[in-house]
């Protein structure tokens, strides 16, 4: 069904129909929701390049990808994301424009989408504590919405994130309940932002509770398997190995319940273990009883709640930056226990 059919079916004008479809406010709110249906019951798309033409717009939003040094993005949560913010693409009637370049090369690619305005709004991944791309973004003009923050960056932007700092500081308080003095970080890159503020979360928890963080149970690095399996054989070979850790990732909990069962322990028992999970919709962390107590937020709807940050902002130009801060969950599963006495 076409744009012309559509308003024929619902008794409007052609103007009206596609007015209500993109939001326009002079539309009444019982008349968009009656066009709204009709378009679900006959799955009705506005023609993209016909919408491009009316709005001056180029309906798509880009995200650059660098793929040489930064694997921090390239994994199952950054899949989970796209996902989300891709179905809110869809329903608003944009595309997804996706430049893959290496990490040297990002303030070119930033510069040629400015140039061709083959998108209008850039999503920006894996922000650095002080990250030139957001500033870059800001001096050319572009719409964009970040994924995650930037502390050292004071100018407002648009940005959603997680509150990275609570999740991990309510973690450790939880293991610190539980009895646990020594707590391993298998944290993410530092340079990372969300790791800084976990990190700082992690610390904060245990500095309340009158204890001093030792850096031998705490690591930085790439959240991949076998990062979280050296990072418990290393601390288990310690004199005084740690007794619970908490993991920024459940790619890199998986390494750690690999180290930990090859070690004769037994996870939950004698030594418990928490980990950020993102709640993956391919990577579940168990059934019914979860395998990992868990600080759960859902990437997904991450993804989806930023695209709509950044249509809102490319649709209403000189609105002042959106910002949204999400709370994780702690979730209790199987993994975490009382600390074991080891006197």
């Amino acid at each position: 069904m076409n744009l012309k059919e559509l308003s024929a079916h619902l008794g409007l004008s052609q103007t009206t129909v596609s007015r209500a479809l993109n939001g326009y406010p002079e539309v009444s709110e019982e008349t968009r929701k009656r066009v709204m249906q009709a378009a679900d019951q006959f799955n009705y798309r506005p023609n993209t390049r016909a919408k491009a033409l009316a709005t001056g717009r180029a309906m798509a939003i880009g995200h650059v990808i660098p793929v040489s040094t930064q694997h921090e993005m390239m994994n199952p949560i950054f899949g989970d994301f796209m996902c989300g913010a891709g179905e809110v693409y869809s329903q608003s009637g944009y595309d997804m424009v996706m430049s893959l370049v290496a990490d040297e090369d990002q303030s070119r690619a930033y510069h040629e989408m400015a140039a061709k305005r083959n998108v209008d709004g850039i999503v920006l991944h894996a922000p650095e504590m002080q990250d030139r791309r957001i500033t870059l973004l800001q001096e050319i003009g572009m719409p964009f919405a970040v994924h995650g923050r930037a502390t050292d960056i004071a100018t407002p932007y648009c940005w959603l994130d997680v509150n990275n700092k609570s999740a991990f500081q309510r973690a450790t308080d939880f293991l610190l309940d539980l009895g646990h003095r020594r707590i391993a970080l298998v944290n993410g890159q530092e340079n990372m932002d969300f790791a800084f503020r976990r990190r700082r979360g992690y610390e904060t928890a245990l500095v309340a509770r009158g204890i001093t963080p030792d850096p031998a149970l705490m690591f930085a690095g790439e959240m991949t398997e076998v990062y979280g399996y050296n990072s418990v054989r290393r601390t288990q070979a310690l004199d005084e190995p740690p007794t619970a850790y908490l993991v920024s990732s459940i790619i890199a909990a998986f390494g750690v319940r690999r180290a930990v069962e090859e070690a004769g322990l037994v996870m939950g028992r004698d030594v418990s273990v928490i980990t950020h999970d993102d709640d993956l919709s391919y990577l579940r962390n168990g059934a019914e009883v979860p395998v990992f107590t868990a600080t759960r937020s859902s990437v997904r709807e991450a993804g989806r709640r930023l695209a709509k940050l950044l249509i809102a902002q490319i649709e209403n130009p000189g609105a002042a930056p959106l910002t949204e801060l999400l709370e994780a969950e702690l979730t209790v599963g199987r993994s975490t226990g009382p600390a074991p006495n080891r006197t």
